[in-house]
């Protein structure tokens, strides 16, 4: 959490090209809030995060830059999409259950925290179970001869469990009694709870513990899920999981644009758009949200808002929502230099994407770096002869130059293929000429 913005900018760059704007804007909005725990409680209740609104086409990296930073930071994070809001009375889903999705994700975040920070204790649980099935335990009668030997061979079976040796060997275990977890978070806490109930009767009505004979191999999964039950404080993580949804939950707010009533509407009002606007506006002020889990403050969740506004704009919003997003920040296009760096330089990028997916098949795929440039420039081409999608497009011309190679790849005898500019004309010159084709294919 105590990342400087410089080094928050720097991570970004390993997987983003460009957008230095973006990423500053948000890097500050991070810090921000490691600035604010350091501060004193009364002081740090004042003081709201400052929510974001970023405006450009789809495939530019709005998204990519949020998640990314959620896996960095770890902290819990949700995208969701404004345009499947709608206010009640109408389809869609309550705006609050965006609320309830945080509080599920911070608890899976926390559980997993807690599960690393006991592995040593968990492993152990998992290790004597399986060692008292293989080895049972002496009779209290047993001479001090037979005990002597028998905790040696007990040492010795627990090091061949530890390194797998007998992972093929059978096991008895007692499966666990079928728990039924209701987490449809669109449904009102109230129901949710009743729902449980219905599940903890139904769960006791099989009494009768369920044993099965199994590997090892599988005795160990099953083993790990009883001792994270058993070993962990169920009451914590949940305490754990509500303060960290609460200080450190970040909501991206993806096709806000979509609820914006464009300047072009003939009515003067949507009510569908509206009231969704007017719906997500105690959220993003602050309110309490009831949860299965406890009741959660929204005041210090940082919203990032995101949409390409084509038709619509910002100011399209009502008044009161433009208010609560005051950074704001525009995306850049790609250019054919950024979709060429987008291939070439980004970590885990498409290209090494395709060379470990073949690799599978013993090809070693390779890219001649003019190859490269051309597939970046037939992307920019035909993002400006049809609707600009960005990065997104790259992955339609790269499956169409591997198209051949990539069906024929088990019977192909020579394993080592290199794509050549020439390869990539011949896929792609004559969808691009066309505009039709281009429209269709690509």
């Amino acid at each position: 959490m105590n990342m400087t913005p410089a080094q928050i900018v720097s991570y970004l760059d390993e997987y983003i090209i460009g957008q230095k704007q973006a990423k500053k804007m948000i890097a500050m909005a991070l810090r921000n809030r490691y600035r604010r725990m350091q501060l004193p409680a009364e002081l740090q209740e004042e003081i709201t995060p400052k929510n974001i609104l970023m405006i450009g086409s789809t495939g530019v990296g709005k998204t990519e830059i949020a998640r990314r930073l959620a896996k960095l930071m770890r902290v819990p994070f949700i995208k969701v999409e404004a345009s499947k809001y709608t206010e009640v009375g109408y389809v869609g889903r309550d705006v609050e259950s965006m609320i309830r999705d945080l509080v599920l994700n911070a608890l899976s975040l926390v559980k997993e925290e807690y599960q690393e920070a006991n592995q040593e204790a968990i492993d152990e649980y998992v290790l004597n179970a399986i060692l008292d099935q293989l080895l049972p335990p002496l009779k209290h009668f047993a001479s001090p001869e037979k005990e002597s030997q028998y905790h040696d061979e007990r040492a010795k079976m627990k090091t061949k469990i530890h390194n797998g040796l007998v992972d093929e060997q059978k096991v008895t275990v007692t499966l666990p009694r079928m728990n039924i977890e209701f987490n449809d978070t669109n449904m009102p806490p109230e129901m949710a709870q009743v729902q449980e109930s219905f599940g903890q009767i139904f769960g006791t009505i099989s009494k009768g513990e369920n044993k099965k004979v199994v590997s090892v191999k599988e005795a160990k999964k099953i083993l790990r899920t009883q001792a994270s039950e058993k070993l962990l404080d169920n009451d914590a993580i949940r305490s754990t999981a509500i303060e960290r949804a609460q200080e450190g939950g970040i909501i991206f707010l993806d096709e806000i644009d979509k609820i914006a009533i464009g300047a072009e509407s003939h009515r003067k009002s949507d009510p569908g758009k509206e009231g969704v606007q007017r719906d997500l506006l105690p959220i993003v002020e602050g309110s309490t949200v009831n949860t299965k889990y406890g009741q959660i403050k929204t005041d210090h969740i940082l919203f990032i808002a995101a949409g390409a506004f084509h038709v619509s704009r910002p100011s399209d919003l009502i008044p009161e929502l433009q208010g609560r997003f005051p950074l704001r920040v525009e995306l850049e296009s790609l250019t054919q230099e950024a979709l060429y760096k987008i291939l070439t330089q980004t970590k885990n990028s498409l290209l090494s994407h395709y060379q470990a997916l073949l690799s599978v098949e013993g090809i070693e795929l390779g890219f001649e770096d003019e190859a490269i440039r051309a597939m970046a420039h037939l992307c920019f081409v035909a993002n400006e002869k049809t609707e600009d999608i960005g990065a997104r497009r790259l992955h339609t011309i790269v499956e169409k130059v591997l198209e051949d190679i990539s069906f024929h790849a088990d019977t192909l005898e020579n394993k080592k293929v290199t794509i050549t500019a020439t390869m990539v004309h011949e896929a792609l010159d004559m969808i691009i000429e066309s505009e039709e084709n281009t429209r269709y294919i690509l």
